[in-house]
């Protein structure tokens, strides 16, 4: 591990954030807030690019103060940021632009073409262009502004903590077009949306060295290094412990995220999963549910219906708790709506069948991946607010039959700061992170298991007669 300081920037959209990292131990944290993005229609979202820069410098400062050396110690520092947000530029690199963030959807229609111009390359890669995909943002960019060139965010602070312009990583570049297989930008794609190729950045791996900081500047030293980070999503997941193949992730937030590691690409055909590239050169396949945590959203009374419920066992009734129309992984369907089979007794059981039906997401999400012939370690790592229930994480661990370990971090910022680290130690990510503390481990309670497979096959099976599972996934799901 490490010895170094390495610090991790997470420039979210509602706030930044700092983590000063040391040996996989966290020494100092800060946080900034940021203006809210002005959404309006035209399917407008954007937000003052000017703002980061200050609150990045107002987290830098305050996390290297609290350290003993008040920063002097810090060797690199990363930069994690939204997928898909870009900025347009004048030839000095300063902001022309709004930053469209990542829910823009002024490219759709670019980026509908672009599906057919790329379609060889993204058959390839296994993957789509959705209607909010950087790509599209891009070329509405050089057709209604007068910006010379595209930026993400990473690149924005980055050159201000250099002094040059820098390189995009491939992570953050990936949902502006980027092929990662390849290792280039879609020339024909840009070119037939009418985008000049001197619009977009040169893109490295993450964890490469950017640059240097040749001033102090916001308490870090002269000669800090910067190195390219990846996006939010994906740093988290390293945050988590999934970092090497076989390895997998469930972010149970507001919804249900299932990230990790293969050695080699894995083409999804039905869409639902696509791969950022690893630093090390595996890759990173994920897809997010639009089911998970909002499920039990609505009551104040979690704790005290989680210890009846764990008192109860196993439901008698069965839902797919999905509070708005349409899912998207581990399945795509438009129509998709929330059901329960049979009359719940009460609140707790239904409460409890709402822990369940996000379990039996899950498990359909691992099915998926073996489906697709994809080999998951036991344990799972586990992530997000959902895993602080003691109850949800050991209903998760009987239906899936994996052990769940519960990720002591897995913020955005703490990823970053183990990229920033992989930029100046030998062995680069793996050895950065192969001393990471390792949370507790929940194993599946057998008195349970076979409830929770006769409600996980009566789920599988109401999602097949509904046409929203096709029968190769209902066959590898119910065995």
């Amino acid at each position: 591990m490490n010895e170094q300081v390495s610090v991790g920037i997470d420039v979210a959209t509602a706030g930044v954030r700092a983590f000063a990292v040391r040996g996989g131990s966290v020494l100092a944290t800060a946080s900034a807030s940021l203006p809210a993005p002005v959404r309006a229609g035209g399917g407008r979202s954007e937000q003052d690019p000017s703002a980061w820069w200050p609150a990045v410098c107002s987290v830098l400062t305050e996390v290297t103060a609290a350290l003993p050396g008040r920063g002097a110690e810090v060797s690199a520092v990363a930069i994690a940021a939204t997928s898909g947000t870009i900025v347009g530029v004048d030839a000095a690199g300063e902001p022309v632009t709004p930053a469209l963030m990542y829910d823009d959807r002024r490219g759709a229609d670019h980026n509908a073409k672009a599906v057919e111009l790329g379609a060889n390359r993204w058959r390839k890669l296994g993957s789509g262009v959705s209607p909010t995909a950087a790509l599209g943002r891009i070329a509405w960019l050089a057709e209604n502004t007068e910006a010379a060139a595209v930026r993400h965010t990473p690149e924005m602070i980055a050159a201000k903590l250099t002094g040059h312009p820098v390189a995009a990583d491939w992570s953050h570049a990936l949902k502006s077009g980027y092929d990662p297989l390849a290792e280039e930008w879609p020339s024909e794609v840009f070119a037939g949306l009418g985008v000049p190729e001197g619009m977009l950045p040169p893109v490295v791996a993450p964890t490469t060295v950017l640059g240097e900081i040749s001033v102090p500047i916001a308490g870090l030293p002269t000669g800090c290094l910067v190195v390219a980070g990846m996006t939010d999503g994906c740093a988290g997941q390293l945050a988590a412990g999934a970092v090497e193949p076989g390895r997998f992730v469930g972010i149970l937030g507001t919804t249900y995220v299932l990230k990790g590691v293969t050695e080699s690409l894995v083409p999804d055909s039905t869409g639902v999963m696509y791969s950022h590239r690893h630093p090390d050169g595996w890759w990173l396949p994920g897809g997010a549910s639009n089911t998970g945590g909002e499920s039990v959203s609505d009551s104040p009374r979690l704790t005290e219906l989680d210890a009846a419920a764990a008192a109860r066992g196993p439901a008698e009734v069965v839902t797919f708790p999905l509070r708005r129309k349409g899912e998207r992984f581990p399945f795509a369907h438009g129509e998709a709506e929330g059901f329960v089979l049979g009359t719940p007794a009460d609140e707790v059981e239904l409460h409890r069948a709402r822990l369940e039906g996000v379990a039996f997401l899950e498990r359909l999400a691992l099915d998926h991946l073996r489906r697709l012939g994809v080999s998951v370690r036991d344990p799972l790592l586990a992530a997000g607010g959902g895993s602080k229930s003691p109850l949800w994480t050991r209903i998760r661990a009987t239906v899936s039959g994996l052990g769940l370990q519960v990720a002591p971090q897995a913020e955005t910022g703490y990823g970053a700061a183990l990229l920033a680290a992989a930029g100046c130690t030998p062995g680069g990510l793996s050895a950065v992170c192969a001393d990471m503390p390792v949370g507790s481990l929940v194993a599946p309670d057998p008195r349970e298991e076979a409830a929770m497979l006769a409600s996980y096959q009566r789920f599988c099976r109401e999602l097949r007669d509904r046409g929203w599972i096709d029968e190769e996934l209902f066959t590898v799901a119910v065995g």
